[in-house]
């Protein structure tokens, strides 16, 4: 893994969804998929390098936050061979 990994956790999939569409249309990166946590809490996943990642990330918390709440919002430049083995949207 040497891409970086970013991940949007929002309440609400409208939210989430607004969040993704702003990633995806402000950086190059690729969309790794999604989940619900539970109690309204959905999160989403993206890979690319580590600048188009936080461009990404930051652009999807802000239009987010226009619309819902942002529960949080992570980086993680090259993370570890073995956080794969959290599930495959960890797999970056």
């Amino acid at each position: 893994m040497n891409k970086a990994l970013g991940m949007i956790e929002t309440k609400g999939f409208v939210t989430l969804f607004e969040a993704c569409d702003a990633a995806l249309k402000a950086a190059d990166v690729s969309m790794l998929g999604w989940e619900k946590a539970g109690s309204g809490l959905v999160s989403a996943y993206f890979s690319g390098d580590v600048a188009s990642v936080k461009a990404g990330v930051d652009a999807a918390a802000d239009a987010a936050s226009r619309i819902g709440e942002v529960v949080a919002v992570q980086v993680i430049a090259r993370p570890h061979e073995d956080l794969g083995k959290l599930g495959p949207f960890v797999r970056a």
